[in-house]
């Protein structure tokens, strides 16, 4: 008798893959099916990696008899949800390669990279929304409604059948229109079966001319069309990156070919997605986590089937299935928002390079401010540089200048010299961008009279205060909220004093000071409603006078053509943290703030102040531009024998006790050395760092601490981890103790 074995990666926090029997009267599944599979006392959904034909003699309750008579206990399947793979056999190889590199299991790293629906076993019947005219329809009655009128009249060019919605956006109907027509009942709308088909890509508008340095990096994009190529596109701020990206992918386009674009923040999507839709006729698709589900999967399967010929999203998209890719790219590469910071740590741009040698095609890694990581690659050749040295069209560098705090008064963290400054822009009708990186009212309540601080019950940190929506006290570290105290709990003094300054304070400083001038403020607690970015956007595209004031938020790749003056209240906490990343994080962003200004036709300052104004490493940074500062940077580790001249992997573990903590992390220490001893590897062939608290101790209510090992040796760590890390979860110590790997860690903390 005939029977089926499945292995199936199940999304559980384990390395195993785990057998199922497969009924007799089930369709048989191959690689990348999900099924429906009993485990413990739950139904979970899992993705079959392999599935084998062997002999049985039949079966006894949940056990099958091989042929030899030995009886093998194997629960069924419930249910197979895809007769054909979901995960295609590219996107499958990739997911296996990613859980091997950071050692992650295999079935929560498959779920990760499925939209929300298909996790929890929904099958791909999607429907679609499509719109018609009506018998009543009379067009005469749409003579004052410009927009709903051609809304009408390109609707009309499809027969009683009607246009899916999405066909009618790409051929310029505003969904608002649709919306009016169907309420003055001219227009109706209905569900059908979605039906993707991919469309031919053609211009919208004819590219701009592109200057020297540009033309350059568009040629050689092009030599590499069709194989694997690295490519660091190094453009200072404003030099026309985004118009090399839009060049150099259109005979991708034009081939019938996919094209994945990664942006490192929601917030840049509709800006992107903007600037391709006015470059292309094409079916382009967002994928980022502000999306519904439904929306998600809507666009997730456009790519998946070919229908999208452009996918614009956030990290989690570089695992999307397109069947016809041709280029990848990575615009603002250096952003850590490309590191995923807890349970699957895997890192997009790390990721995207591994794709793209799979696909065989070009990726595009682009920067302003590149990573010592990824300048590194280049020195070694294994990345082609290319570089735009000057800005795009008639716009000049900005001027960076440092304002001295010390012994100067300042109001609201600013100094009378910037008010200045802010106010000569603002009279000459000009815009002005203020970067904080720090949101809320104030980081610090103070008691005047004892010195007691608000701090927060569950960290090593201070509560955050806030006004609004009410007030209250948050920790930004664990979320952690409580009200607003009217007296001080050790002496019961009334003089609580916030102390410090958040971007709420330091609006109401500015709207005090320039009342009738607009003020936009730019952080989380601003941007999380649907829309919000595009109001933004709409304000800071028109000219005249406005101020807009953000965390750094402001810094990712937007176009204010308006700024001709951005200031940075406070830099120096980047240049004094403990981790060794810290400074070239803060003159990157330092970098991509400053590029925001004079991005127009008129010249742009940028003013940082700063307690320390004889920090070498900022000097370099302003006097002699950021490749400088990143020669400086990487000849420090280098001599440091630090990343990218080493290979790391952080081990960090938290539990209720300190003294739980550092038994797990040094039991895990003792395991690897004694491997190595197995091994007979030498112990300086390895550096060991720890266990050692983390930078912030306690977190939530957990006692956290690192172990961080170095090698230069990277196919040596990944084989002793390979065995260490799935035996490090069995030991005795790890009860109580939750720990992760972290695989080229970006942060300690």
């Amino acid at each position: 008798m005939n029977s089926y074995l499945v292995q199936v990666a199940v999304p559980v926090p384990l390395f195993e893959l785990f057998d199922y029997l497969l009924p007799n009267d089930f369709a048989i599944p191959t690689a990348g099916c999900r099924v429906r599979v009993p485990f413990g006392s739950r139904e979970l959904i899992g993705v079959v990696l392999q599935t084998s034909r062997f002999e049985t003699k039949g079966t006894i309750n949940d056990a099958v008899l091989l042929e030899s008579g030995e009886a093998h206990h194997l629960k069924s399947i419930l249910e197979v949800i895809d007769t054909t793979p979901i995960i295609p056999e590219e996107i499958l190889n990739l997911l296996l390669w990613a859980a091997s590199y950071y050692h992650y299991p295999i079935g929560e790293v498959l779920s990760a990279a499925l939209p929300a629906l298909l996790r929890q076993g929904r099958t791909l019947d999607l429907l679609t929304c499509y719109w018609r005219t009506t018998a009543i329809a009379n067009i005469a009655e749409l003579s004052r409604s410009p927009k709903q009128r051609k809304s009408f009249e390109i609707l009309g060019l499809h027969d009683e059948r009607g246009a899916p919605e999405s066909v009618l956006l790409l051929m310029g109907v505003e969904r608002s229109a649709l919306t009016q027509l169907e309420k003055r009942g001219f227009v109706e709308s209905f569900m059908q079966p979605s039906h993707f088909q991919a469309h031919p890509v053609t211009l919208a508008h004819m590219p701009l001319t592109p200057n020297a340095e540009q033309l350059h990096a568009i040629t050689q994009i092009h030599k590499a069309i069709g194989k694997f190529q690295g490519i660091l596109l190094n453009g200072l701020t404003g030099s026309g990156k985004t118009e090399v990206y839009l060049q150099a992918m259109q005979p991708v386009l034009e081939a019938g070919q996919q094209v994945l674009v990664l942006v490192p923040e929601i917030g840049l999507t509709p800006q992107t997605i903007s600037r391709f839709k006015t470059r292309f006729h094409a079916e382009i698709v967002m994928l980022h986590s502000n999306m519904t589900d439904v929306a998600r999967l809507r666009a997730w399967q456009a790519a998946q089937t070919g229908t999208a010929s452009i996918v614009i999203g956030t990290r989690s998209a570089v695992f999307t299935p397109m069947p016809r890719l041709g280029m990848i790219v990575i615009d603002e590469e250096h952003d850590l928002s490309y590191k995923q910071q807890d349970t699957f740590r895997y890192h997009a741009r790390d990721v995207a390079l591994k794709r793209g040698s799979d696909a065989k095609c070009p990726v595009i890694l682009g920067s302003a401010t590149p990573s010592l990581e990824c300048l590194h690659l280049a020195e070694e050749k294994k990345l082609l540089h290319l570089k735009l040295t000057e800005r795009a069209g008639e716009a000049d560098f900005a001027r960076i200048h440092l304002i001295d705090l010390r012994g100067k008064k300042r109001e609201s963290g600013v100094s009378l010299e910037l008010f200045n400054a802010i106010e000569t822009r603002l009279k000459a009708d000009e815009q002005v961008l203020i970067f904080l990186n720090r949101r809320g009212f104030a980081p610090v309540l103070l008691c005047d009279a004892c010195g007691w601080q608000a701090d927060c019950p569950r960290c090593d940190a201070h509560l955050t205060v806030h006004y609004t929506p009410k007030q209250h006290l948050h920790c930004h570290h664990c979320g952690y909220q409580s009200r607003l105290p009217t007296e001080c709990p050790s002496c019961k003094s009334v003089n609580l004093v916030p102390t410090g300054t958040g971007t709420a304070r330091l609006e109401e400083a500015l709207a005090a000071r320039f009342p009738n001038q607009p003020l936009i403020r730019v952080d989380r607690d601003t941007t999380s409603r649907v829309g919000s970015w595009e109001k933004i956007y709409q304000r800071a595209n028109q000219a005249g006078a406005a101020i807009l004031l953000g965390t750094q938020m402001l810094a990712k790749g937007h176009h204010f053509p308006h700024v001709t003056l951005v200031a940075i209240i406070d830099v120096d906490g980047g240049f004094l943290s403990v981790d060794f990343r810290a400074p070239e994080r803060m003159a990157q962003l330092i970098m991509q703030v400053a590029g925001r200004a004079g991005r127009g036709s008129k010249a742009g300052q940028v003013l940082i102040q700063t307690r320390y104004p004889e920090n070498p490493l900022l000097i370099t940074l302003i006097r002699h531009g950021y490749q400088a500062f990143a020669a400086e940077m990487l000849a420090e580790r280098r001599a440091a024998l630090l990343p990218p001249y080493r290979h790391a992997t952080l081990l960090r573990a938290e539990s209720a006790s300190t003294a739980k903590t550092e038994a797990f992390l040094n039991a895990a220490i003792t395991a690897f050395q004694e491997q190595m001893e197995e091994r007979g590897i030498a112990k300086n062939a390895l550096e060991i760092w720890g266990p050692i608290p983390a930078p912030m101790e306690k977190r939530a209510g957990v006692f956290r601490g690192h172990v961080l090992i170095q090698t230069r040796d990277r196919r040596l760590l990944h084989q002793l981890i390979e065995t260490w890390w799935p035996a490090l979860w069995h030991t005795p110590e790890r009860r109580g103790v939750r720990a992760s790997l972290d695989i080229d860690p970006m942060e300690l903390s």
